[in-house]
């Protein structure tokens, strides 16, 4: 290339006013960065970081999440600034593509979150409910069996109360009675059947 044609482009360059998205050399610094030219990146990082972190914020709404994608986004510049074509686009642009599918993936992820969180709330909620509500019909049903059992008069109550809130077998019972193994059962099964007339009675 001679000087004339190298100062008619410079002269070209100068007199057309580049937009913000249209930087040849912040483009030409990420293409550098795909060869793996760390000082051009730290380039690409100086001019675009801030304005990621601009439009990050902006979805996210929340500046600390917005720092992290932040620096997510620039991670992923720099591993795939290979993928950065300048004929399809000024690097800006690029970036700030990735930039903002990365903060939309962010709420996307919060929302998931949040929405499970409430999920296992409520479902927690549900069990709590269940448990209180089965902790009442235990004592319900304690209460009813207790009444039927003071019904009960005190030889038949008492073999029931030793065997099946004691756990004592038909013959421990026979012995703290001292009464026949026999008559223990007999008065078992006679508890037993009352017991359960009562309690179908009460129903």
């Amino acid at each position: 290339m001679d000087r004339g044609t190298g100062a008619r482009r410079e002269g070209d360059t100068r007199g057309r006013r580049s937009g913000p998205t249209d930087d040849p050399g912040l483009n030409q610094l990420l293409v550098r960065a795909a060869d793996g030219d760390e000082q051009a990146f730290a380039g690409v990082y100086d001019a675009l970081a801030d304005p990621v972190m601009g439009l990050v914020c902006r979805v996210v709404r929340d500046k600390a999440q917005a720092e992290e994608v932040t620096q997510d986004v620039m991670v992923e510049v720099w591993r795939t600034a290979d993928r950065f074509h300048p004929a399809r686009g000024a690097a800006r642009n690029w970036v700030l593509t990735l930039a903002h599918r990365r903060a939309v993936d962010r709420v996307r992820s919060v929302s998931a979150g949040r929405a499970r969180e409430l999920r296992a709330a409520l479902r927690e909620q549900e069990r709590s409910f269940d448990t209180v509500a089965e902790e009442v019909e235990v004592r319900e049903e304690q209460r009813v069996v207790f009444r039927c059992l003071a019904q009960l008069s005190r030889e038949l109550r008492l073999p029931l109360v030793l065997a099946y809130y004691e756990g004592l077998t038909y013959a421990e019972v026979a012995e703290a009675l001292s009464t026949p193994a026999g008559t223990i059962k007999s008065r078992m099964r006679q508890g037993l059947q009352r017991l359960h007339d009562c309690l179908e009675a009460g129903s």
